[in-house]
């Protein structure tokens, strides 16, 4: 087995790295700077490589300090998180920092959790949220519910959800347009007011369209035309406030349906080839707490 270097080494070598500096890495971990200089030397000569070059305006990380630096940081992290929750849940439990979609995590997850409380009391569920991919290289969460393919290299994924999108107004809306109803009062509103678009899923309208057998009922550039929304969330605000027409989830439009903020036009769903997925780097896959979070998931 390699001969690990000490884990004081590792910590000057993280402290001199982000701070660029021997002196402000030992402020930081109450030594001395030669001591911190020394520390960092020997690292170096036990890897065989220079990790920084040295410079009168401070360090700078060489290549290989960079990659270095990449990993090690991630397991001092890691192993400071590991002696606190043991520290703290004394073995029983720990803290699971989960990053979740915005939308997903507000209107499916945050309502279901009181389960999960329920049944693991130990574990503490931390909550954040991310536009796109999580990078676990640099970002400090342990899972992700993320709108994604699946897996990918060193990620293991479970689906969680699929995404199904239906459209839907504000009622206040058709009183504007005749008194069709069904198929008709479907049409009217599309053809009357903004289709609000997605950045997540962009050409969800044309896909709805298209399998609804609708095609021909739009100009191209009307599918391009309508305001674009980063969050489903915003897409269902908007629906709300009147500003046009949405393709949405059940699991979010459906406390606005039940409060007649808004109504389906149609039952009709398509369904997006991504879907709402856990992942999660390889390495964590032994983790308890994530382990139980699993389970849970799926039977909510």
């Amino acid at each position: 087995m390699t001969t690990l270097p000490s884990l004081m080494a590792l910590r000057c070598f993280d402290a001199s790295a982000r701070h660029e500096s021997f002196t402000k890495a030992a402020a930081e971990i109450h030594l001395t700077q030669g001591a911190v200089s020394h520390q960092v030397l020997g690292l170096e000569a036990h890897l065989g490589v220079s990790l920084f070059v040295r410079k009168r305006a401070g360090l700078k990380l060489t290549n290989v300090g960079n990659a270095y630096l990449a990993e090690v940081s991630i397991a001092l992290r890691q192993l400071e998180r590991a002696t606190q929750n043991v520290m703290t849940h004394k073995g029983a439990g720990g803290a699971l920092d989960l990053c979740v979609a915005s939308t997903f995590a507000t209107y499916w997850l945050i309502p279901r959790l009181s389960g999960f409380v329920a049944a693991h009391p130990e574990v503490t569920l931390n909550l954040s949220t991310h536009i796109g991919p999580v990078d676990f290289s640099s970002a400090p969460h342990d899972a992700a519910i993320e709108f994604c393919s699946g897996a990918t290299a060193g990620l293991r994924a479970e689906l969680v959800l699929p995404l199904s999108l239906r459209p839907y107004v504000a009622p206040r809306l058709l009183k504007g347009l005749s008194r069709a109803s069904g198929p008709q009062a479907l049409k009217n509103a599309l053809l009357a007011y903004p289709l609000i678009r997605h950045t997540t899923v962009p050409h969800a309208w044309a896909s709805w369209l298209a399998q609804a057998g609708l095609s021909d009922l739009l100009p191209a550039q009307r599918l391009d035309a309508g305001p674009q929304y980063d969050l489903l969330s915003m897409a269902l605000n908007g629906v709300i406030a009147g500003l046009g027409v949405a393709l949405l989830p059940e699991y979010a439009a459906a406390g606005a349906v039940a409060s007649g903020q808004v109504k389906q036009l149609s039952p009709m769903a398509w369904k997006a080839e991504k879907a709402y997925y856990l992942r999660y780097p390889e390495w964590k896959s032994e983790m308890m707490v994530l382990r139980r979070f699993q389970d849970w998931l799926k039977s909510a």
